[in-house]
């Protein structure tokens, strides 16, 4: 049975923001909310946490999770980032948006496309989310509560309790979420392509 932390969304309470940090470092699976929809997220080098939350989607090993990042700077730390995509990446960060951006070497090679090398980055909008990347200092390895089956996310704490109890260690109630996944950007190429059109706007000068 996974713990339940209500978490006020406009301004977290630091003392629940330490006991999910905790949770992520000893190597958990952890439900909490971003700025798009409720989210699964675990520590960057967790790699049986990763194994879960592809489990939990039913996702094989062709689905790379995104790297949840605090801000820009941390994106650079994990992509490859040239000024026509550094401006792109300022004006939507924070926000809906997803990246696929060419991968660093301090990116692990499992979550590196095998033929791209290229890893899904994302900056959240979002109080309790922020809180709890500063906190941690490292990205969450993460990937939208989209269960299969379901057309749309879940968003409600209580079913995502009834069906997630047995499979996360904790679940973190941020109030409701929106129910649209990130809108996701390719930005490997000169010219930025719309991969996925989600909550976010498509900015001026992406291709559709």
């Amino acid at each position: 049975m996974s713990r339940v932390i209500e978490i006020h969304p406009v301004d977290p309470q630091p003392r629940l923001i330490q006991q999910v940090v905790e949770v992520v470092q000893d190597g958990g699976v952890i439900v909490y909310p971003t700025d798009s929809c409720y989210a699964l997220g675990c520590a960057i080098g967790n790699k049986s946490g990763m194994e879960r939350i592809r489990r939990i989607r039913q996702l094989d090993e062709q689905y790379h999770l995104t790297l949840v990042c605090r801000d820009l700077s941390e994106i650079a730390t994990y992509a490859k980032v040239g000024n026509t995509s550094y401006r792109l990446l300022k004006s939507l960060t924070p926000g809906p948006y997803a990246f696929l951006l060419k991968a660093t070497h301090e990116v692990p090679r499992r979550l590196q496309h095998p033929k791209r090398k290229s890893v899904g980055l994302r900056v959240p909008d979002h109080p309790i989310t922020q809180a709890m990347l500063k906190s941690l200092g490292q990205p969450l390895m993460s990937s939208s509560l989209e269960m299969p089956g379901d057309d749309l996310p879940l968003t409600d704490i209580y079913e995502i309790q009834e069906r997630l109890s047995s499979q996360v260690d904790l679940i973190i109630d941020g109030g409701p979420c929106g129910l649209e996944p990130t809108t996701v950007i390719d930005m490997e190429s000169d010219v930025p392509r719309l991969v996925r059109r989600g909550k976010g706007e498509v900015p001026p000068g992406v291709e559709e």
